[in-house]
């Protein structure tokens, strides 16, 4: 499917050859190694990751760091992805960050009840370099 950028037709070919340089990037899981994994491909690319173990510790850094894309783990202790990600879309000043799920499961029944709570997009892991860029490429360029 084609994406339009600034009225100008990128075809999915063309998506890998935005910059995401400066991109502010959260990543929200309770797992050191997916955290590490995704900061790391991140920071190669130029973006910006900040990184938090639950839903708590992210709410604070999203009201400080105003992130452009938010990937958040469904399944957290304290608060999970689900109400992260509500609570998100509920504030007026952040519902316009694009979230995206993070999750081990792929069933139908996950998916929707993301896109009930706002998300925009659903990963599952593992997730692949390529899926991990390309999301937000697609979301940065549809918020420009």
């Amino acid at each position: 499917m084609p994406i339009w950028f600034t009225g100008v037709q990128i075809v999915n070919a063309e998506i890998k050859d935005i910059s995401l340089v400066g991109v502010k990037v959260m990543v929200i899981d309770d797992s050191k190694t997916i955290r590490r994994t995704a900061e790391s491909l991140l920071k190669k690319v130029g973006c910006e990751v900040f990184t938090a173990t639950d839903g708590f510790e992210a709410l604070a850094l999203v009201a400080d760091l105003h992130p452009d894309v938010i990937f958040v783990d469904i399944m957290m202790p304290r608060l999970d992805g689900y109400q992260t990600c509500a609570l998100i879309k509920h504030n007026d000043v952040y519902k316009n960050i694009p979230v995206i799920m993070l999750s081990s499961k792929d069933g139908l029944f996950d998916r929707a009840r993301g896109r009930i709570v706002g998300s925009e997009e659903y990963l599952t892991k593992p997730f692949t370099k390529d899926e991990l860029l390309d999301a937000i490429r697609r979301h940065v360029l549809h918020k420009a």
